[in-house]
């Protein structure tokens, strides 16, 4: 994953087919050693979307983990990363895509693959697969829906596991705790007076606190967003589509 100096270099140089989701495009049939251990990445980042559409289309959790495993390995394995659309490159359309086809066809196989034959893709956590999916709403009704608020929930998640990341690392990981649930939400002048007494400051300061942290959470979901698009141009509309799917 890029840092944050190295991705605002990028950015400056125009240097977007380094992120994961361009560079496994741009390296087509020829894959490179770095454009499979970027789909890796991605996969390992965006698996649990994919188990629970399966979970939701009918099949059960062990039937789930073998088959989220297969579709890996024959997503690492074979050309399919070739006959994606560089037009319309999300890595979230070409997952799910490739899922659905897998499902419709290739699992039924004889020669599938079983859970533990040997052959080592991607590490999944099915208890902790499991564990999320028993609380996911049953009001998402399709298969579809519940895919894309997981994609969307997933996203999310990893930007605020990178923000923490980075105020740990500059030695304000109590702080962030402190601020995290007023991260998306603008907290009352109560809240920022119990904050400030809290650490000592005054209510200003912890408002500038605030306010960059959100400026640093918005730069982070730019950045993790391009990881999953084919090109800067689609950020800004995949951003959108996002949000359109956590407000519905």
């Amino acid at each position: 994953m890029p840092t944050r100096d190295s991705s605002s270099a990028l950015a400056a140089r125009g240097a977007f087919a380094t992120t994961h989701w361009s560079l496994v495009l741009a390296a087509g049939r020829d894959t490179s050693p770095e454009a499979r251990a970027a789909m890796e990445t991605l996969c390992r980042a965006y698996w649990y979307p994919l188990y629970a559409y399966v979970r939701r289309r009918g099949h059960s959790s062990e039937d789930a983990q073998d088959l989220a495993q297969e579709f890996f390995h024959r997503l690492l394995a074979c050309d399919w990363v070739a006959r994606a659309d560089k037009t319309r490159g999300r890595f979230r359309t070409f997952l799910l895509s490739g899922l659905q086809n897998f499902l419709a066809n290739e699992w039924r196989k004889a020669n599938r693959l079983k859970r533990g034959g040997g052959t080592a893709t991607i590490a999944l956590d099915a208890l902790e697969a499991e564990e999320r999916y028993r609380v996911e709403p049953a009001d998402v009704a399709s298969a579809d829906k519940l895919f894309e608020r997981r994609w969307a929930l997933t996203l999310l998640d990893r930007v605020l596991a990178r923000l923490q990341a980075e105020e740990a690392a500059a030695g304000a990981n109590k702080r962030f705790e402190a601020l995290r649930g007023v991260l998306l939400g603008e907290p009352s002048e109560e809240g920022y007076a119990a904050l400030a007494r809290r650490f000592g400051v005054t209510e200003s300061t912890v408002k500038s606190w605030v306010h960059r942290l959100r400026a640093r959470y918005r730069e982070l979901l730019r950045e993790e967003v391009g990881q999953t698009v084919g090109n800067a141009e689609e950020t800004q509309d995949e951003l959108q589509h996002l949000m359109r799917v956590l407000s519905s």
